[in-house]
């Protein structure tokens, strides 16, 4: 669930993406323009979809949900398990037990791509990228991490042209596994409660809430 949640942020909040490393000055442009794009979004919703497959391109599974991100806050849904951060704290609840995980926003932890850092100015010094294609209706843009503990190796996101967002996105593992993603029902003028993204323990009723 890890790998879904830091899919759907780099897709849907790439607000950090203007480069002061050296990077393609091609690609750079299409970032930018992404992320001037989405600051002027007061609220986003969306459906999504992945697939995961291993490095011999079998599939391994493929789920649905949906996700909603305001600022640095978010909220996802697939099947029983629920995600929620108001951007200082996440929750972690599954549905299926009486326990919630609790534990703060970890901003130091340097192997994860977490949706709090994509929603920062990280990105601008710890990723290289370069604009592979501009062919048909998306450009493709090919991203690697330059600290090299992180659990992934490339990124791989299609911007589409005409929507100037991030529809569709690629993740490879260490392992060559790889995690394939697509967005619809894309609604960039949701106006979001705050409290929709901090677990409620009074609508979840025998539901303790374990703090990591």
């Amino acid at each position: 669930m890890k790998k879904l949640y830091v899919l759907l942020a780099l897709v849907i909040s790439t607000t950090g993406m203007i480069a002061k490393a050296q990077n393609d000055p091609a690609a750079k442009k299409v970032l930018d323009n992404v992320s001037a794009k989405l600051k002027t979004f007061k609220g986003i919703t969306a459906n999504f979809s992945y697939t995961t497959k291993d490095k011999k391109n079998i599939q391994r599974g493929s789920v649905q949900g949906v996700i909603n991100i305001k600022g640095q806050k978010y909220f996802i849904k697939q099947g029983t398990t629920e995600i929620y951060s108001d951007g200082t704290k996440s929750w972690n609840y599954n549905g299926e037990s009486n326990e919630v995980t609790e534990a703060d926003i970890d901003e130091d932890d340097s192997k994860t791509l977490t949706p709090q850092k994509l929603l920062s100015d990280f990105y601008d010094k710890d990723f290289t990228y370069k604009l592979v294609s501009s062919d048909g209706n998306y450009n493709e843009i090919e991203m690697e991490p330059t600290d090299k503990r992180k659990n992934f190796k490339q990124v791989t996101v299609y911007v589409d042209k005409t929507k100037m967002l991030i529809t569709r996105a690629k993740v490879t593992d260490k392992s060559d596994n790889i995690i394939e993603f697509s967005l619809t029902k894309i609604n960039t003028g949701a106006d979001i409660p705050d409290s929709k993204f901090i677990f409620d323990k009074s609508k979840h009723p025998g539901v303790e809430v374990v703090s990591q």
